[in-house]
């Protein structure tokens, strides 16, 4: 039985691409700016640099464009996107004798298994992350550090995991999904996921061990007036001493 909130997506979804069709730039701009980063992402999967897979986004969108009336809803708007991106990718990817088959990269990270005592009898971690405090202003700037370090992580994944962490993590993505627009069968889909969370938080495990491991004087120093603009208004700071 399909839940109220997936009738909700296929509604919303299907009058995006009816405001697509009658050429409505406002909501071309919402899923512009949605998509964009993560479809970079992805394009990053498939060719050789930040520039070309920038130059795959914009014919993917041209494509969207020229080809939304066309679209027909056997699948959500946004996946049919990812889906044209990564046909797109692979074309630029043969034409420039970068063609490796994603199947073949699924082999990169043999030794990349992960410690099976980490995980419950139900896949997630058996020891979390501790929660975020959003009221610690030392801990939000903290926070915002750490996602720049997750973001460098994502980068260095592998291509095969970084485009499932992609389509999984970032872009919410359910499996079937992902396996339809990436190529791969459920049981490699499952095993580049879990590879790739593992990865990424284990580099944001040594991230915030090699932190706390400074001498006290060496860690962040306290938000003051200075971080105010960069901080939510509703967290309090110290005045600075003039």
């Amino acid at each position: 039985m399909r839940t109220e909130a997936a009738v909700s997506a296929d509604d919303s979804s299907q009058d995006e691409a009816e405001a697509l069709q009658r050429g409505d730039e406002q909501v071309f701009r919402r899923l512009y700016d949605a998509y964009g980063s993560s479809l970079i992402a992805l394009a990053r999967t498939f060719v050789r640099d930040r520039a070309t897979a920038e130059e795959v986004v914009q014919d993917t969108w041209i494509a969207v464009l020229t080809g939304i009336s066309r679209f027909e809803r056997r699948s959500s708007l946004k996946s049919w996107i990812f889906s044209i991106l990564v046909n797109k990718a692979r074309t630029r990817a043969k034409r420039e004798h970068r063609s490796v088959p994603f199947s073949a990269m699924l082999v990169e990270d043999a030794d990349g298994a992960v410690d099976a005592s980490r995980f419950d009898r139900a896949g997630m971690w058996s020891d979390p992350p501790h929660e975020f405090d959003v009221h610690d202003p030392e801990r939000v700037v903290g926070g915002r550090q750490m996602m720049e370090h997750l973001a460098a992580a994502l980068e260095d994944l592998p291509p095969s995991q970084r485009a499932v962490v992609v389509m999984r993590d970032v872009e919410g993505h359910d499996m079937r999904e992902t396996c339809r627009i990436l190529g791969i069968s459920e049981g490699n889909q499952r095993v580049l996921l879990h590879r790739a969370r593992a990865r990424l938080r284990s580099r944001l495990e040594q991230i915030a061990s090699d932190r706390d491991a400074r001498p006290p004087g060496r860690r962040e120093r306290r938000v003051t007036e200075s971080d105010a603009g960069r901080l939510p208004s509703d967290i309090p700071v110290e005045n600075e001493r003039r």
